[in-house]
């Protein structure tokens, strides 16, 4: 389970000494433990992979708009450091669709839903996003819809 493994990838990397490894796998760990909590689950059990990776999911999307805003101040220094915890975070997400395979979907669930115009959008995001996964881009998912209700 991914959890189990997040675990001893942390201990890993705290054997290892490499910080930024440990921190991010810290953050991980304290964001699921937030998550048990939330969910009324004691702190010793573990998390269902498909949890975990929406809980990872959510650290790399505040990773990157980090890393979008530091770029705007500037600060290369900081959009660095959040692109490998970043890259870290990412490693334990599946491969995020590809846009031709979004397309695709978004095409399927539009024709399944019966979506004709702008108005169905919201519609048709909630269920595209229930298929595509935590790994892709909510941004990117809604761009593509877009494009096909106005056309």
């Amino acid at each position: 389970m991914l959890h189990e493994d997040i675990q001893t990838d942390l201990k890993a990397a705290l054997e290892a000494g490499d910080d930024t490894r440990l921190s991010v796998l810290r953050d991980i760990k304290s964001a699921i433990t937030n998550e048990l909590v939330s969910e009324g689950i004691d702190t010793d059990e573990t998390l269902p992979d498909e949890d975990v990776q929406a809980v990872i999911a959510r650290l790399a999307k505040q990773r990157k708009e980090s890393i979008a805003e530091f770029q705007a101040g500037g600060r290369d220094d900081l959009v660095k450091k959040e692109q490998k915890e970043l890259e870290i975070l990412e490693n334990y997400l599946p491969e995020p669709m590809s846009e031709s395979e979004l397309e695709k979907l978004v095409e399927s669930v539009i024709a399944d839903v019966g979506a004709e115009d702008m108005s169905d959008m919201g519609h048709v995001m909630g269920k595209a996003m229930e298929e595509v996964g935590p790994a892709t881009d909510g941004n990117t998912v809604k761009n593509i819809v877009q494009e096909k209700l106005s056309q």
